[in-house]
């Protein structure tokens, strides 16, 4: 609290609390790729027919295209720790 006849000081957070620009970039970044994957999430769940491995069936094309990320993540993952014990 200010003494009378003096102005109070603005509160300054530390160094440490405050967001570089980096971080705020990529915050919007997130924020903007988040969107984007829910309207793409949206405008995809049309019903398509699905040949698994083992038999067929009709699922939505967001589940789809979700499950051959996860796929896609995990062979990546396996190929790139095969090549680096390789190394």
């Amino acid at each position: 609290m200010a003494a009378p006849g003096q102005t109070p000081t603005p509160k300054v957070p530390p160094k440490a609390a405050r967001r570089s620009s980096g971080e705020m970039a990529r915050t919007g970044a997130m924020v903007v790729l988040a969107v984007l994957i829910t309207l793409f999430a949206v405008t995809n769940l049309d019903e398509v027919k699905v040949h698994w491995i083992f038999g067929s069936s009709r699922a939505p094309l967001i589940i789809v295209i979700v499950i051959s990320l996860l796929v896609g993540i995990v062979l990546t993952y396996f190929a790139e720790r095969l090549v680096r014990k390789r190394r």
